[in-house]
């Protein structure tokens, strides 16, 4: 009975462990596109060009793509911060091949 009890625990907190990995993954993946780092948190940087009233943003994370498998497939993409030199990989869904 207790070994029963114990293996039900053991199975709730490995689910448990693995939804809260995909958790803070997508999060880490949301602050980067936002372009803030989650490691040294150093965001974006605004300024106005005082004569044209123009705004420049000066983002401290780059991001390229790596593989991008066709229309609608999956696209892996690299995020490095240019501040601390965090570097991290991530998927995201393709936009497809439309051509509007």
């Amino acid at each position: 009975m207790y070994t029963l009890i114990f293996i039900l625990i053991l199975f709730l907190i490995s689910i448990f462990g693995t939804l809260l990995y995909f958790k803070t993954r997508k999060q880490k993946q949301a602050m980067l596109e936002a372009g803030s780092c989650p490691s040294c948190g150093s965001e974006k940087k605004r300024f106005r060009d005082e004569s044209s009233g123009i705004l420049f943003e000066v983002s401290p994370i780059e991001s390229r793509v790596l593989k991008s498998h066709g229309c609608s497939g999956i696209v892996e993409i690299e995020y490095v911060c240019k501040s601390c030199g965090l570097k991290e990989i991530h998927n995201s869904v393709g936009n497809g091949c439309c051509s509007i």
